[in-house]
């Protein structure tokens, strides 16, 4: 087969080009032998070496009024330049000798909370992590109303077993009392589990024991009590019409051991977070899975600049805290700003997402759209150089703006106007 590519092509490297030549030919191939209808090979050669010079990770403007929307890298992060060159990761200036890469966040960590702590790279690998240290090879007690599912098909039970950790279920999905852990409790027991049910809610006929109950059964037994709270509020959400536990109460309540995810309430980049007792943060920071699931210098960077913004309370510094914050006049008003032919304002509700708060939602306002046709209207939408993601409701396009960041309602200005109806 004679392939004739133009000058376009000549700007990739030989051997890249006589690759995706050959991957199209092969694909050409399967199509022609399966009855179907093929491009000739020369535009989807041309066509797959200009996608390889555009980003896949863009920047996208989120309207649907989610603050935490997984697909969209949950918390939203504020304006960060990157450390360019090299960088004191792990390096003591002061000592001119090796240092630990934590001593950039567990000072932080250990002020607003209380207590030591460290970082891995998520929620699920802090969870890992603490009970492949504390308990692999023995057992974990823990209620089956909290065996959930964190997402993507990842469930605790499957962590816990991986982790080493034997799997005690004690209780009902609805209701488990403080004597059924009292009662499941063996000389093979290494940790009384508390899993916050942070991405659902049950209710009605329901129970479970308080926090300091638990932790007093712990002391007794000589047991830690360790609970995974997931969201990881560091701030009382309390006045803006959110209820969530903070870390802080559950340490204060006994606990021995707290882990959380870094982008949700806590507003950072993708991490996990365990604070608690000294020796168990010490025994944890040994295990040799550490290193495996310890921050990069980004990551490193990033959750450092958000501990110190809650630190130091800087709310505005802190777009997903910023956002709950919002009242409805203030998005009415910036939405009014930006209505153009054939849109209108209409009540809604903004949520949280990302696995957390559920049934929870915020008073927000909304810009609606009755489009011809709202799919196209959508996809249009999200088409754009800078995408931009709303939700249809009703057969309607709906945006929030407590969601859009300040500096981009120009761009939204600009995509809703090309969605306009022209005389």
């Amino acid at each position: 087969m004679l392939v004739r590519l133009g000058g376009a092509v000549s700007r990739f490297p030989h051997a890249l080009v006589v690759a995706e030549i050959r991957l199209a030919i092969d694909r050409a191939r399967s199509i022609v032998l399966s009855n179907g209808v093929e491009h000739p090979i020369e535009d989807t050669v041309t066509a797959a070496l200009s996608s390889l010079t555009q980003h896949s990770l863009r920047r996208v403007i989120n309207a649907t009024g989610v603050v935490l929307h997984t697909n969209l890298g949950r918390a939203p992060l504020g304006p960060l330049t990157p450390l360019t060159g090299y960088s004191n990761l792990e390096y003591d200036l002061a000592s001119g000798k090796r240092g630990k890469r934590d001593a950039h966040l567990s000072p932080l960590l250990e002020r607003l909370l209380g207590r030591p702590a460290i970082a891995v790279n998520n929620g699920a690998a802090a969870l890992y992590l603490a009970l492949h240290e504390l308990a692999a090879g023995h057992e974990v007690i823990v209620s089956r109303g909290e065996l959930i599912e964190i997402g993507d098909g990842f469930r605790i039970p499957d962590i816990m077993r991986s982790s080493g950790a034997i799997l005690v279920e004690v209780g009902t999905t609805n209701r488990t009392r403080i004597g059924d852990y009292r009662d499941a409790i063996t000389d093979r027991t290494r940790l009384l589990l508390r899993v916050h049910p942070s991405n659902f809610h049950i209710s009605g006929f329901t129970g479970r024991p308080y926090l300091a109950e638990l932790a007093t059964l712990g002391r007794e037994r000589n047991i830690p009590v360790y609970e995974d709270l997931g969201s990881g509020c560091f701030v009382d959400l309390h006045p803006f019409g959110i209820t969530e536990p903070l870390i802080q109460q559950s340490l204060d309540a006994g606990v021995d051991l707290v882990s959380c995810s870094g982008d949700k309430l806590l507003g950072g980049p993708q991490a996990g977070i365990l604070a608690g007792n000294p020796e168990l943060i010490a025994r944890i920071r040994r295990n040799p899975m550490f290193r495996a699931l310890r921050l990069d210098k980004l990551i490193t960077q990033t959750l450092e600049n958000t501990l110190r913004q809650l630190l130091l309370e800087n709310w505005e510094s802190i777009p997903a805290i910023r956002m709950i914050r919002m009242t409805p006049d203030e998005i009415r008003a910036r939405a009014e700003r930006l209505l153009t032919a054939g849109a209108e304002l209409q009540p809604g509700e903004s949520v949280i997402g990302g696995g957390s708060t559920p049934d929870q939602s915020i008073p927000t306002w909304l810009i609606a759209i009755a489009h011809p046709n709202v799919v196209a209207a959508e996809k249009r939408l999200r088409s754009r150089p800078v995408p931009v993601i709303a939700r249809i409701e009703d057969d309607k396009l709906l945006l929030d703006l407590r969601t859009v960041f300040p500096e981009d309602e120009d761009e939204l200005r600009a995509a809703l106007s090309e969605l306009a109806p022209t005389n």
